[in-house]
């Protein structure tokens, strides 16, 4: 499946940057450029190489501004090393440090790696606030899917975010950005302002900055640029075959931010398929929902036909055709992963997840049928209006599926993810609170006390965290001084700086946020009309 394999993290900590540079292979063949007359820019992902690596948003990136024949751009990472001995990062390609760029633009796709940017500016030498920063140090500027709906516990620290996608973002952001970055910052910043999609905080912009996408995907094959052992899914060239979601689940960031929902054509992603098995002899099919793509049948067959191994990030436990399923299991799948999200048919109406019980047992049964043997099933706990009932639920749907699967595979096994629900900015349930860290505990305790005797595993996301994930998703600039504030990336030294900055975490984890308050990230206009959800929510008893 496309999880992470074992054994392999603890290996990639030894290797050098020189070695780990010597073991990549491209697929789109870049010449490490020399910077003579070339605008540089570190494009920095906030975490390790391992993670960053099987990130398809940074390769993308890497491609579209290495294909600028006047730019030159390296990649950073930030590996324990560095957190450990607060060392500067450099680049990957040249070993320079963040201050020999003129650019530095981070990518950023976790809410928790915020806190790994402002270590990465500091150890950097780099002054984290953008009011004290001029043109004697690089423009720094960040994008992603978490500060597209909600760019305010960063603004202060950053000149510019991209709000929206990449392809359609960087042609006006780079034509700003080569004939300004030797003026005064003022008139850096001021031309950046004009950009349709970058909101520049300093400029205080009087009406919404506009969120941008792509129309046509075909026009950017969006894959594994840089194949490389040291990663999770090494084993695996990864194809992006579609981008947003049909499927409008409440809580749910990515069919917000990356609606309309788009397909690539089955000509492109074969194109891209042959140009991958060059390289690799498996293929990762990637998307909210490929067994959504309404050519799926005819792309796995041409798949088949070219004699690809393939493994799909996602299912929809919803009509899955039989003719679909047996060309996935003979693509070598052995892990799918469905997300049924709650137990109760209840609390899945109310979240807007449209598949019922028997979608999901007769999903079970066909895919054990066509020898699929490792189940992944995702839940959430804490969702607004949830009972004991509702969790119960949970551990009902998942024996009977764990009794569907073995009766008909030998050696099946069927594994649990629990998520507490989390507020996001920009979804239809951005007003709602959190369930309480002590409500959740209780929750996942008897989730696992009734299924890992079962022989059930079971995988939890952390309360605590996910509760500082909640502040980050739906906090203001008030944030920001708690994140300068934080001495060591740990949930102590998170404690420490919001006690430091009374910040009233309660605020905005736990309380519901009425109709008629306004939200901090409303200078952001995803260009969606976010659904609103059923009125008796916003009576979601305490």
């Amino acid at each position: 499946g496309m999880s992470p394999r074992r054994g392999n993290r603890a290996r990639g900590l030894e290797i050098s940057p020189r070695e780990r540079l010597a073991r990549e292979e491209g697929t789109v063949v870049l010449p490490r450029k020399d910077w003579g007359g070339r605008l540089p820019i570190a494009l920095v992902y906030p975490n390790s190489y391992y993670i960053g690596m099987s990130n398809l948003g940074l390769h993308a990136l890497y491609s579209l501004l290495n294909r600028h024949g006047d730019i030159v751009c390296e990649r950073v990472f930030w590996e324990r090393a560095n957190q450990e001995h607060k060392a500067p990062p450099v680049s990957l390609e040249s070993r320079r440090p963040l201050s020999a760029f003129r650019v530095v633009a981070f990518t950023i796709s976790y809410e928790v790696d915020y806190f790994n940017v402002i270590s990465i500016l500091k150890a950097s030498g780099i002054p984290p606030f953008s009011a004290d920063r001029d043109e004697s140090h690089p423009l720094i500027i960040a994008g992603g899917p978490c500060l597209t709906a909600n760019p305010m516990p960063l603004a202060p620290f950053f000149d510019g975010f991209g709000i929206g996608e990449a392809e359609k973002l960087l042609p006006g952001l780079l034509s700003s950005v080569t004939n300004n970055i030797n003026a005064k910052r003022e008139e850096l910043l001021k031309s950046l302002a004009t950009v349709p999609g970058i909101y520049v905080p300093r400029m205080l912009p009087k009406t919404p900055v506009t969120r941008q996408w792509t129309e046509n995907l075909d026009d950017f094959p969006v894959g594994s640029v840089i194949l490389t052992r040291d990663t999770e899914l090494g084993d695996l060239y990864l194809i992006e075959v579609e981008r947003g979601c049909p499927w409008r689940c409440h809580f749910c960031l990515v069919s917000t931010v990356f609606r309309p929902m788009r397909f690539r054509s089955v000509d492109t992603l074969l194109a891209q398929a042959k140009e991958g098995l060059s390289h690799r002899k498996r293929l990762g099919l990637v998307g909210p929902a490929v067994s959504d793509y309404p050519h799926l049948e005819e792309l796995l067959t041409g798949l088949r036909r070219m004699g690809a191994q393939f493994s799909m990030s996602s299912m929809r436990a919803r009509n899955l055709p039989e003719r679909i399923l047996a060309e996935i299991a003979g693509g070598g799948t052995r892990t799918i992963t469905l997300a049924p999200e709650a137990g109760s048919e209840r609390l899945r109406q109310m979240i807007n997840k449209g598949i019922c019980e028997d979608d999901i047992t007769d999903a079970v049964g066909k895919l054990a049928r066509h020898g699929i043997k490792r189940l992944k099933l995702y839940f959430m706990v804490g969702l607004p209006t949830e009972t004991d009932e509702d969790i119960a639920a949970i551990a009902r749907l998942t024996l009977q599926c764990k009794s569907i699967l073995d009766r008909q595979a030998k050696g099946a096994r069927l594994s649990l993810n629990i998520a507490p629900f989390v507020p996001k900015a920009g979804t239809p349930f951005q007003r709602l609170p959190m369930a309480s860290i002590g409500t959740l505990k209780q929750r996942i305790a008897r989730l696992k006390g009734s299924l890992a005797p079962q022989g059930i595993q079971l995988k939890s996301e952390s309360p605590a965290w996910s509760q500082v994930q909640a502040v980050l998703a739906r906090g203001d600039t008030r944030v920001a001084q708690v994140l300068n504030n934080i001495e060591e990336n740990s949930l102590a030294g998170w404690r420490k700086a919001v006690a430091g900055c009374h910040l009233d975490t309660d605020y905005y984890a736990h309380q519901q946020w009425p109709e008629s308050q306004k939200l901090p990230w409303d200078i952001i206009d995803t260009g969606t009309k976010i659904d609103q959800p059923d009125a008796e929510l916003n009576k979601v008893p305490k």
